[in-house]
């Protein structure tokens, strides 16, 4: 077996925290376990068994959820929470909010509660 150096990655917050927690009932590192999820999705995903298609079908509307076995279902809905969370990280949602013209107010970088108007520009709310 080869072996190659490990490689800097980044990890999602939460990834990261849930890696640590059952990486600890499990004794693996967060890393070790991250890599056992990694390798059992890998293998889950390659899968091109008749539950996987018919997954993939379910995904692609092709399929009832209500036909899936509950196995198949939980596949399914790990599918949709991944695609979900990959989907609402690389949204920017107070761009997107603001090209329709909403304002809205979130936390600036130094921590203040701050108005963001659709025109860029800003105000601390008191």
């Amino acid at each position: 077996m080869k072996v190659l150096k490990d490689r800097p990655t980044r990890v999602a917050d939460d990834l990261f925290e849930a890696a640590a927690v059952e990486g600890a009932r499990q004794s693996r590192s967060a890393k070790q376990q991250l890599d056992h999820w990694a390798r059992v999705g890998r293998a889950v995903s390659m899968g091109h068994t008749a539950a996987r298609r018919r997954v993939e079908a379910a995904l692609a509307g092709e399929l009832p959820e209500r036909d899936l076995t509950g196995e198949e279902r939980a596949v399914l809905d790990a599918e949709i929470d991944a695609a979900v969370s990959e989907a609402a990280r690389a949204t920017s949602f107070g761009e997107v909010l603001a090209a329709r013209g909403v304002t809205t107010v979130a936390l600036d970088d130094d921590g203040v509660l701050t108005r963001y108007f659709p025109d860029g520009s800003t105000s601390p709310l008191a």
